[in-house]
This record gives structure tokens, C-alpha cells and sequence, in this order.
């Protein structure tokens, strides 16, 4: 990047609009989010409310045919990508629920989910749905909804519900510039800010901007005005002026990391040689980490925590891990050497090799928690070769982590009273099957009684099924930490309002996989 000259500090105002009317930051139920743009008092959309302690489409990928709503004609919250028909919810999802309760339940955290429960609040956040009945009809549910999103690090998906929603609004667009930084569409959410002329850039994304288009000393001017104005920080001049113009300070020490990363700052420390790990950032920074630009080693440590959320392909996993050979051994590199050989002998169609590398992959998945990925890519070819032993167990496990998982279980003859109580979960009978553990004595009753307990009942009575569903997510949440007093109720809840797959594949990852906090 060539050297420029230092420029004086000139009060103008630059070809993007007017100097910002400078307000404090709106609260959001995210935090690291750039401050891109200056939010006027009064903005259209509301501040997630306070999470209350009480109160369906596959992982990373959208359907092929998304059709985009709004209902009742006004309400930004009525936007949806996915029908009642796709979902299998109702259109009066929030019934008589309180737009501040509803908004309070979807920011309720719910970390470390099964990767079925990832799915179904994906699904519930793309629902088409009727606003609740006292909505103020100022996108406050659609904002609670996409910070969700992308708390959860789907951030394609929450790209695709502010591309439906409307353009203008300061709080919408500093989330989709903040996900176009992180997905490597800079440029574009550069001529969004452009073309949108009733947005307050701030000046270090106006600074960003400029210098992107290619004109350094505009950028540099602008930068020496925000400086005179007293509006821009120490923390931000100094990473600032360095973007701008590395040369003048080579061997200088770095900026101040900040103590909030945005996806802002951490382009810039990208720009100027100095990437920043995202390991210990929010998910949501991991995607910014699968582009070229990007190291292999880097690339695939983000894409296993994405894949592991459930919010990109498996496909991606496995690009990743086939791209070369391991460059060394040890952590990452084991998993992917374990995952090529395994790869190499199932492409190979030797059932023998198969059964040899099969345990030492899946032990590598296991620790990684890659199970469910691992299953959708190869749970299906494993499923027609003839193994026995310890390789047949795995692929019989990894059937029942499978969308497939019912057919394989009907196919599979059970070896041990476990795999008959597994077979039972996954076609939803389990009449004469024995749970072999305190977690199998919890979902059992789930799948042999009808009805909602008391609690989801009152909520089903207000037609506030969207409510509930995060609640019945919640309890079943607890289960992975040990809790099992609300397993039963979640999926009796889940399977009493049609959610059977939704009811069995969760039951099914209780029992298979290692989530104990």
C-alpha cells in the first residue's frame, strides 16, 4: 500500500452527506456490533427487551425456494423467508403473546443447544408469522429475531431476513454491514451506506468506505476532520491512521486490541497485517475466517465451530479437511489426517479398510463434537457396506444421527437392550423397550403418554405456540447440563404440537452425543 502524504485537518463535509446527529448507542442484545452508523433518538426499530426467565430446515443451508412476505401489509415484524407450509407452524405463531415477552423469549440465551434444537430456532426465526397482538408495528420483533441470528452465528441466514426487510432504518443496516465485514461483502454494504442517504455513517466507517472506493485522501481528510471534532476516540485514531497509512508507522507497536472487537476494527487489524484470532471472538467472527485470505489451519478451526452450531453445510467441512495434506500432526491436523484415510477407504468401497478407519475417525469427530456433520455426510453410504464389530456399531450410531435415521433403525437388528431402546426412539415407539439409563427414564414418558403438561397448556390457551417452543428448547437445554426435570415436558410438548421429528432426533442426540457442559 503506497505511503500519503499527511493532510492537514480541514473542517468539510465530505461527498456522503452532512456530519451525523451524534446519539448514544442503542442497547442491542449483541454487543460487538460496529458503531457504522449513528442512530437517531426515536429510531423505527425497538431495543430487544429484557430476556425473561420463563416466560423446520436443515442446519447452514436455505431452501431452494424461499418466498418473502409481509403480513397484514405494514409490520416489518410479520417479514418471513419461510412459510407455514415449509415450517409446519402456524401463521398466528405469537397469538396473544405481548411483543416485550415475545421479544424476551428469543433473547433468552440458550447456549451449547443440540444441533436439532440449533435448527428448529433457526427455523422459528425465519418463520412467516403474524406479528403478536399488540405490536407496535416498528420492526422491534424482526430486529429480536435477526440479533438472534447472529448471537447464534448464522449469519447467512440473518443476511436473508434483512434483505427482506426495509431499507433505511439505521439498526437494520448496521447489522448487515456488520455481516457483509465478516463475509467478505465490504464493498457492498460500503454501496449500501452510499446509496442510502438517510443513513449518519460514523467517521470510522465512513473512513473505511472511502478508502475502500480507492480515494486515500479523502479518507485521510476525513480523518483529520473527525480528529479536529473531537469524533473519533484515541483507540480508533490510532487504528485509524495506521489503516490509512501503515508505512509512516512501521516498527511502531500495534493499536490498543480493543476490549470489544467489532467486525469493523477487526478488518482493519486484518488490513494492516495484524489478524486478529477469532477463536475467543463470538461465532459470528468465524465466518471471516473461511475466506482465502485466511490460513488452512485458521479455515478449518472456523469452519468446526460453525459446523458444529449448525449454521453452514457439511459440505464446507469436508472441502476443508480434503483440500491438502495435513501439514503437521497433533490437534487439528490428527482430525483431518483420520478424517482423509477414513475418506480414501469409504470412496474406495473396501468394507475392510472402512472397518479400520472408521473408529479412529469417529473418535476424532467425537471430540470435536462433529458427530452430526460427520453423520449427514456419511451416514447413508456407511449404511450398505457389510460391517460387524465396533465399525457396525458406529455406523448404526451414526444412522440414528442421520436424517435417514428411521429407516436404518427399522433396518438394524438391536444387539443389546440400548440399541432396542434406540430403535424404539427413532420410530417413535418404545412400547416393551427398557431405558438403560436415568436419561432414557426422562425421555421415555415423552414418547409413551399424550398431552402438554400444565404449563405448555397455559400458553397453547393463548395460542402462543412460538413462546412455547422456546420454552420446551429451553428445558431440554437444561438436560444437557444434567437437568433432566424438564427433558420429559420439552419433548412431550414438541411431539403433542406435530414436532415428531423434531421430538425423536432431539431424543436421539440426548442419548448419543457427549453434552454434558
Amino acid at each position: 500500500m503506497p505511503t500519503r502524504a499527511r493532510l492537514p485537518a480541514v473542517f468539510c463535509v465530505l461527498a456522503w452527506g452532512a456530519l451525523p446527529v451524534w446519539a448514544d448507542d442503542p442497547l442491542s442484545a449483541i454487543d460487538w456490533l460496529s458503531s457504522s452508523v449513528s442512530s437517531p433518538a426515536g429510531s423505527a426499530i425497538g431495543t430487544p427487551a429484557k430476556p425473561k426467565e420463563a416466560p423446520v430446515v436443515t442446519g447452514g443451508a436455505l431452501p431452494q425456494s424461499v418466498a418473502v412476505s409481509v403480513l397484514d401489509g405494514q409490520s416489518p415484524d410479520g417479514i418471513g423467508l419461510l412459510s407455514p407450509a415449509t415450517t409446519g407452524l402456524p401463521l398466528d405463531l405469537w397469538g396473544m403473546g405481548l411483543e416485550e415477552e415475545v421479544r424476551g423469549a428469543i433473547a433468552q440465551d440458550r447456549s451449547d443447544l443440540l444441533p436439532t434444537l440449533q435448527t428448529l430456532t433457526i427455523t422459528l426465526m425465519l418463520a412467516e408469522a403474524a406479528p403478536p397482538a399488540d405490536s407496535s408495528g416498528k420492526g422491534a420483533l424482526l430486529l429480536a429475531r435477526i440479533d438472534r441470528l447472529l448471537a447464534m452465528g448464522a449469519l447467512d441466514q440473518a443476511a436473508a431476513l434483512l434483505e427482506a426487510a426495509p431499507a433505511g432504518d439505521p439498526e437494520l443496516f448496521r447489522r448487515a454491514f456488520d455481516v457483509a465485514l465478516l463475509t467478505g461483502h465490504e464493498d457492498r454494504g460500503c454501496e449500501m451506506m452510499r446509496k442510502t442517504p438517510n443513513l449518519a455513517p460514523t467517521f470510522p466507517a465512513r473512513i473505511f468506505c472511502v478508502a475502500r472506493s480507492g480515494d486515500w485522501n479523502a479518507a485521510a481528510l476525513t480523518l483529520r476532520t473527525a480528529q479536529a471534532l473531537g469524533y473519533v476516540t484515541e483507540e480508533e485514531d490510532s487504528l485509524l491512521s495506521r489503516f490509512l497509512d501503515p508505512d509512516i508507522y512501521e516498527g511502531d507497536a500495534l493499536p490498543p486490541i480493543p476490549a470489544r472487537m467489532t467486525p469493523l476494527a477487526w478488518r482493519m487489524f486484518e488490513a494492516i497485517g495484524e489478524p486478529q484470532s477469532t477463536a475467543s471472538l463470538p461465532l459470528a467472527f468465524a465466518h471471516a475466517e473461511l475466506r482465502d485470505t485466511a490460513g488452512w489451519k485458521s479455515q478449518i478451526e472456523s469452519a468446526e465451530r460453525l459446523a458444529r452450531a449448525g449454521v453452514i453445510a457439511p459440505n464446507v467441512l469436508l472441502g476443508l479437511y480434503t483440500e491438502r495434506l495435513p501439514a503437521a500432526s497433533g490437534g487439528v491436523w490428527d482430525r483431518v489426517e483420520a478424517f482423509q484415510r477414513f475418506e480414501t477407504a469409504l470412496r474406495a468401497g473396501d468394507p475392510g479398510a472402512v472397518a479400520q478407519r472408521l473408529p479412529a475417525a469417529w473418535a476424532r469427530m467425537t471430540d470435536a463434537e462433529l458427530e452430526v456433520p460427520f453423520a449427514a455426510l456419511f451416514a447413508t453410504e456407511l449404511s450398505r457396506l457389510p460391517l460387524t464389530g465396533q465399525a457396525g456399531h458406529i455406523a448404526f450410531e451414526l444412522g440414528l444421527l442421520s436424517s435417514d435415521y428411521e429407516a436404518l433403525a427399522k433396518a438394524h437388528k438391536p444387539a443389546s437392550p440400548r440399541e432396542a431402546f434406540m430403535i424404539g426412539l427413532a420410530t417413535g415407539s418404545l412400547a416393551g423397550a427398557t431405558p438403560p439409563d436415568t436419561l432414557g427414564r426422562a425421555i421415555a414418558p415423552a414418547f409413551l403418554r399424550d398431552g402438554a403438561s400444565p404449563e405448555f397448556a397455559a400458553l397453547m390457551e393463548q395460542r402462543r405456540m412460538g413462546e412455547a417452543i422456546l420454552l420446551a428448547i429451553e428445558k431440554i437445554g437444561r438436560g444437557v447440563q444434567g437437568d433432566l426435570s424438564g427433558v420429559t415436558d420439552g419433548l412431550a410438548f414438541l411431539r403433542h404440537v406435530g414436532l415428531e421429528d423434531t421430538a425423536r432426533r432431539t431424543a436421539l442426540e440426548l442419548m448419543l452425543l457427549e453434552r454434558r457442559g
